[in-house]
């Protein structure tokens, strides 16, 4: 029996059987979370039961997912996931803590945290026989389907913003995927997407709208609780009481809402399961020209009010979150808050970043920015522990890169030249 046995509302509550709706709840348009069986998951299954597998991607997670393994060979779409995590010493000290860490989620095949997503949606669409995925994407999700598309050979098609950046078009081409540039945002791309969807029977993989999105997004979420184990071990091992420190916060960006209410469902399925006691803190930075669901949460109400966005953040610059209410719990549910960043500290975070040897896009540079406010605020503690989500690679936005760092002088061949540079 699948393990996958209904969706629910986030609104209100409804339950719907798999096959009766696809996408957002006739009744309101609120997002489904996809319910799993957990009472048979819990007699089943027993955390050593993953921690000890040898696969090292988010499919060892496999009995705590919607979707099975997809049957092959070994291909891009088989090795999304088990990202690293990287001590930060030096940026620690800098900012007054004493135990940070990035999560890099740049290592996935198409360098972004969405090849999560688009993982787990390309594996539903094989099961449930879709000949077209299609998305709307400012150029990471649409990147990542491409990628997973082309691994097994799904069809793929991608609407973009004519203003996304060229090297995140140029994977989607790269990749094989029918690329649209559509002269208007990223809203208007999502728009005409569902649009597309309904008069030709494709398969919609929009971000906050296909409730299989947040199922892989939430494998980082898995990730993290196994690196929390192992970090509490080495804690212990050094002498530390870790018990005496205060909850593991997480830092990561904000745009649709998808990512950070992703993480939450993660947490939620561990806790619901038993695994874990509590949930973790999660913070959500946004950027300040994009920062629909920050307003909402500081208001303390779940309704979501569109903005013009305006930030070099293109992943993130989104007029109205299509997963602004889970976006807003994710905070609120776990003692979090949501923090805002202006465009420029948001390129330092870039420069930064890239001097510990991390080269983030602005998206993900964004996470970092939050925290550098946190702690100059006293947000977060000296002995907080804390988790930054960097969400994608700077090779994916040069333009904005190049605006974080001095340009390379030019010189004559001569070792005259070398020396007045110096």
């Amino acid at each position: 029996m699948s393990k996958f046995i209904a969706y629910r509302c986030s609104l209100c509550g409804t339950e719907y059987l798999p096959g009766q709706v696809t996408y957002t709840c006739p009744k309101d348009g609120g997002n489904l979370d996809v319910e799993l069986d957990y009472e048979t998951i819990q007699r089943k299954y027993q955390p050593e039961d993953i921690t000890s597998r040898l696969d090292f991607s988010l499919w060892r997670y496999e009995p705590l997912l919607p979707v099975g393994i997809p049957k092959g060979d070994a291909t891009p779409l088989h090795l999304a996931g088990w990202t690293p995590v990287f001590r930060l010493p030096r940026l620690a000290q800098k900012l007054g803590l004493k135990h940070l860490w990035l999560k890099d989620e740049s290592r996935n095949p198409s360098a972004s945290f969405k090849d999560r997503a688009s993982a787990i949606l390309v594996a539903r669409a094989q099961e449930i026989n879709a000949e077209v995925v299609v998305t709307a994407s400012t150029g990471n999700a649409g990147a990542a389907l491409a990628c997973m598309a082309a691994a097994v050979g799904q069809k793929a098609i991608i609407f973009a913003p004519k203003s996304a950046p060229p090297a995140k078009v140029a994977q989607l081409l790269i990749f094989g995927a029918k690329v649209i540039l559509v002269d208007g945002t990223y809203d208007d791309a999502f728009d005409l997407t569902v649009k597309a969807a309904d008069e030709f029977g494709w398969y919609c993989r929009n971000t906050g709208y296909n409730p299989f999105t947040a199922e892989g997004k939430k494998t980082a979420a898995f990730e993290i609780w196994e690196w929390w184990i192992e970090a509490h071990r080495d804690w212990h091992q050094e002498g530390s009481q870790l018990d005496n420190h205060a909850p593991l916060s997480i830092f990561v960006s904000v745009g649709d809402g998808n990512i950070i209410s992703g993480i939450h469902k993660g947490f939620k399925d561990l806790l619901r399961l038993g695994w874990i006691s509590n949930l973790p803190r999660i913070i959500g930075v946004q950027a300040e020209g994009s920062a629909a669901i920050a307003n909402a949460f500081r208001a303390g109400t779940e309704v979501i009010t569109p903005v013009s966005a305006t930030t070099l953040a293109d992943s993130i610059s989104v007029d109205l979150p299509r997963d602004g209410v889970r976006a807003v719990r994710a905070a609120r549910e776990t003692g979090g808050t949501y923090i805002t960043v202006p465009d420029d500290e948001i390129i330092r975070a870039i420069a930064e970043l890239g001097r510990m040897g991390i080269f983030a896009e602005p998206a993900g540079a964004t996470a970092y920015a939050g925290l550098v406010r946190a702690a100059g605020t006293g947000l977060v503690g000296p002995d907080d522990p804390i988790l930054v989500l960097n969400t994608g690679s700077g090779l994916k936005d040069i333009r904005a890169a190049m605006k974080a760092v001095v340009e390379a002088p030019i010189i004559k061949p001569t070792l005259g030249a070398v020396k007045k540079i110096l």
